[in-house]
Parts: C-alpha cells; structure tokens; sequence
C-alpha cells in the first residue's frame, strides 16, 4: 500500500509540474492515470482522517463548552467543525469499508474470475433469476468502484454544505447584533428591523434551497431564471458556492451522482433524528440540567464536574461538605451586568468597553479598584442567597473556576448543624415595561455537611 501511496505522489508531482492546460496530452494522460490509481490515496487519507478525526472531537466539544459558558462568539465555529467532524467520519468510514469490500471483491476475482452459474446446477428458475439481479461479478466490482470513487468526492462537498448551511444562519446574526446590541436603534425598533430582514431574506433562502433541492429546477425556465440569477450570485457569495461548484456540476450531470446525492441527505437526516431518540423509564423521575431540592445534578459541584462540563447557574465545591466553609461559585454572564445596571444606572461608567475588540488593544482597557468594588456592592445587595431560608450575608470576589469567569463568596458553617441542608440563590430583577423589582428564583442546590 506504501509503495502504491509513493507511485501516486509522484505522478502527483509530475502532474502539479506540468502547464495547467487541459488540452494538453499529457496533462489528459496523467489525469487518466491519477484516476485509474487514486484508491491508493483514498484509503491513506481516509485511514489518516478518521484516526485524526475521532482524536478532534473531545478538544472540540471542550472548546465549545467552553465557549458557550464564556459567552465567545466563536461558539459558531465550534458548532460547524463538530458536525462536520460527525459528518467526515460517517462517510469515511462508509467509504473504508465498501473499498474494503471491493479489494476483497478483486482478490477473489484473481482466484475465482467470474460467476459460473451454471457450476451451482440450480433449476433455471433461480438461475435466470441471478442472471438477471446479480449480475457479472466484473459488474459488481464497478459498481462498488463508482459509490467509492464519489462516495469519497461527495464527503468534502457535504462538508461544504453544512459550512455554507451555518454561514446562511450567520447572516442573521450578524445582522441582529448590528440591530439590537449597537445601540444604534431602540430595542422595539430594533427587533421589528430585525423580523423584517429575516422574513425576506428566509424567503430568499427558501427559493435558493428549492433550487438546491430540485438540482437547478429554478434555472430550467426562462422567465424565473432571469429573476433568479441575481439571487444565485447573491448566496453564491454567501455560502461560498463559488469554491465548491464544479464539484456540485460535475455531480448533478450524472445520473449516478444525482441519485447519490439524493440518497444521502435523508439519510443524515434519519441518522440525526435516532441519534435524539432516548428511553424514558419514570414518569416521575427525570434528568434535570440543574439541581433541586430533590436533585442533586453534578454540574452543580465542582469537584464532581466532568472535563468537558462548566458551571450554568451556580455550583459549590462538593456534595458532601466536611470543610466549615461553603464555597459558593456563580458564573459571570453579560446578562448579569445588564440587570446590574437596570438596577444601579449611576454605576454605568463613562466608556462602556463591552463588544467586539481585539486582544491587541486588551493592554488599553482597565477598570479602577473603586469601580470594581461599586459594581461588587451591587452585586451582593441584587443576589439573595439562603441556607435553609437563613439569609446569607454575601461578599462576593471576582475569580476564575476552570478558566470560566465568575464570582465567588465563602460561606462559614461553623453553626451549621450536621445532614442534609439547601442552599437556595434567587436575583432581583426589574421588569423593562412595569418597571417593578422582583425576586426571581435561579437555583436551588442540596449538599450534606459532615464536620471533620
């Protein structure tokens, strides 16, 4: 397999030395010759890819996790390079196993040559039956060769699709965010601008994806493709299309690559749809994403905390406390400053330094020890936290907990009788059209302590 990897990257090589002209006879011959012993380097990237693939997808989805608990904006990005990594990995896996099969399909040829039906001496009734439905074993080897070959070809122009499927979706966040987060507009005025664009331009998607769909239906007629043409060059741009389009041709002028394409889609959607099925055994008993006063969940306890998992509302350091101190962990969410400052407008400082801005400009932005005490003070007279419905006197300190921002208050038990206790947080919030402040309930996390 090797020695074949190295036949191939030198006609590789020869074939980047020579002019970049299709007419050209040996540029059509090294082409012929790439094509005819390309199942070499499939394999090789395939076998490579999967291993490389299945290695990505832990950093991916802690990155991810951690992107979503520190509110980044390249959560996005994470998304797409996880379902694409998905994605890789089925088809090249799919992709390994039929070129397995079709290697074992011409060892067995070399041995076997072709089916003799008349050796297995069935009556004529199967026999012209396996005529007819198998077939020529040589037949069966080039099929199996045709759904490698664009098996292989198709994975990276899915990949392509789903890059282009978030790139759609991202323009609306986009646009939201120049709608709602600058500033430039009133929230109300904001959203409706926001719900405008975004009926219109799904309506444009929408036409762009029946195009999709029907492989170029909306071009076929005269009238509608003049109309749609400004559109295509439009989403073109958007998704990329530009990059990828002689692949999705040279597909769609086969009949064999249509019917693929065609197959292949609801099988990823039937995939997706059992990959969200799940059993479930109570009536009463359910998995919750947060503690209770009857659910202890572990994300809720630091020490408890998987590797990929990080702190949504609250979290103390364990389960079982035996330490006379409880440590009280809440995550900082831009949510919280904005309550903060419904609350407390005096506290907004002059320049607001929330938004987009690049690190290198980081070392410019400073925040004074009496702003930042003000803004703590706040904190703690907003977030009402009990034990037991015992009020807790908090001061919170600003920390970091497995690289999440957040805020921190230590809590002494040293009253605290032994067993099972409750700690309950709850916020203040003002209501934006009643203006009224009211206490909302934000978690409730059960711990045992047991003195030392």
């Amino acid at each position: 397999m090797f020695f074949f990897c190295l036949i191939n990257a030198v006609y590789l090589r020869n074939f980047l030395n020579v002019k970049n002209d299709y007419t050209n006879n040996k540029f059509q011959e090294l082409l012929e010759k790439l094509q005819q012993e390309s199942w070499q380097l499939e394999l090789l990237i395939s076998g490579f890819a999967i291993f490389g693939l299945f290695q990505a997808l832990d950093p991916i989805e802690y990155y991810r996790l951690s992107s979503v608990a520190n509110e980044s904006y390249t959560k996005l990005l994470y998304v797409v390079a996880g379902i694409s990594c998905k994605v890789l990995i089925v088809n090249l896996i799919i992709h390994v196993v039929l070129r397995g099969l079709w290697i074992g399909a011409i060892g067995l040829r070399y041995v076997s040559s072709d089916i003799d039906y008349e050796a297995l001496n069935y009556k004529s009734r199967f026999t012209n039956h396996l005529k007819k439905k198998v077939g020529s074993f040589d037949k069966y080897i080039g099929t199996l060769e045709n759904y490698c070959s664009v098996l292989f070809a198709v994975t990276f122009l899915y990949l392509f699709y789903i890059i282009s499927f978030f790139m759609v979706i991202g323009v609306i966040f986009l646009v939201g965010a120049f709608f709602i987060e600058t500033g430039y507009f009133s929230k109300m005025l904001g959203f409706m601008l926001l719900g405008f664009f975004a009926i219109g331009y799904f309506f444009l998607a929408f036409l762009v994806f029946i195009d999709f769909i029907t492989q170029g239906y909306l071009k076929k007629v005269e009238w509608i493709s003049f109309l749609y043409f400004p559109l295509y060059k439009v989403f073109s741009v958007l998704t990329l299309s530009f990059l990828y389009r002689p692949l999705v041709y040279n597909f769609l002028d086969n009949k064999f690559g249509r019917r693929l394409l065609l197959i292949l889609f609801p099988i990823y959607l039937s995939a997706f749809y059992f990959s969200t099925v799940t059993n479930v055994r109570s009536s009463f008993i359910l998995t919750k994403s947060h503690s209770s006063k009857n659910y202890s969940y572990q994300n809720n306890y630091i020490r408890k905390m998987c590797k990929n998992q990080f702190v949504k509302k609250a979290a103390i350091q364990d389960k079982i406390i035996t330490k006379p101190y409880l440590n009280i962990f809440i995550p900082f969410r831009s949510k919280i400053e904005k309550i903060v400052l419904q609350q407390y407008p005096n506290l907004k400082p002059i320049k607001d330094l929330r938004g987009f801005t690049s690190s290198f400009f980081k070392s410019r932005f400073t925040v004074s020890d009496s702003l930042e005490t003000n803004y703590l003070n706040k904190l703690n007279a907003i977030y009402k936290l009990k034990i037991d419905g015992n009020p807790i006197q908090t001061d919170f300190l600003i920390t970091e907990v497995n690289s999440q921002l957040g805020f921190e208050h230590i809590e002494l038990l040293n009253k605290l009788s032994e067993g099972k206790h409750l700690l309950t947080i709850k916020r203040s919030e003002k209501d934006e059209e009643t203006k009224e402040i009211s206490e909302k309930d934000i978690i409730e996390i059960p711990f045992w302590y047991l003195k030392s």
